[in-house]
């Protein structure tokens, strides 16, 4: 029984990191090492679902160390919010930038502030930021993003197909 033991838990270890949504640095962890033209996998118009509604992306092509990119987020047929994203080459990192805005416009975050994840890891088709992962597999987009509300936080996940605008 011994021997069993340690192939148990070193299997058990592989398939809950394997399985890993998202990733959270450590409080002094240097950002992760990535270059924004790793991350041209995203251009394109992604749709699909989350929050339990219907989601849409929009990835722009890189210029000048940076993609932009747009998200909506519907239900029942009324808009509830959308996005717009900053992907920003920042020395040898990436970070994600991102601001909130109602349907009228209205933002989310306070004028010079953002919602910011730091790069922690980038694979050939995945990135890891602190809390939120994306990940392309062939014509579909997956996304987990690590949610908090009073002090409670789930992971969220987003589906998307490629579609043609």
């Amino acid at each position: 029984m011994k021997s069993i033991f340690p192939f148990v838990f070193f299997l058990s270890m592989a398939l809950i990191c394997q399985g890993q949504e998202v990733k959270t640095a450590s409080e002094h962890q240097i950002p992760g090492k990535g270059k924004i033209s790793k991350l041209q996998w995203l251009v394109g118009y992604w749709a699909g679902t989350g929050l339990g509604g219907e989601c849409e992306e929009v990835w722009m092509p890189a210029v000048d160390g940076q993609m932009i990119g747009t998200f909506r987020f519907w239900k029942e047929g009324k808009l509830v919010f959308s996005e717009f994203m900053h992907l920003i080459q920042e020395e040898e990192s990436i970070t994600l930038k991102l601001k909130h805005f109602n349907p009228d416009l209205s933002g989310w975050e306070e004028k010079e502030e953002w919602t910011t994840f730091s790069l922690i890891e980038l694979g050939e088709e995945k990135a890891w930021f602190e809390g939120l992962t994306m990940e392309r597999k062939g014509e579909k987009l997956l996304i987990s993003v690590e949610l908090g509300e009073k002090g409670v936080s789930r992971i969220e996940k987003f589906s998307y197909s490629k579609k043609t605008l």
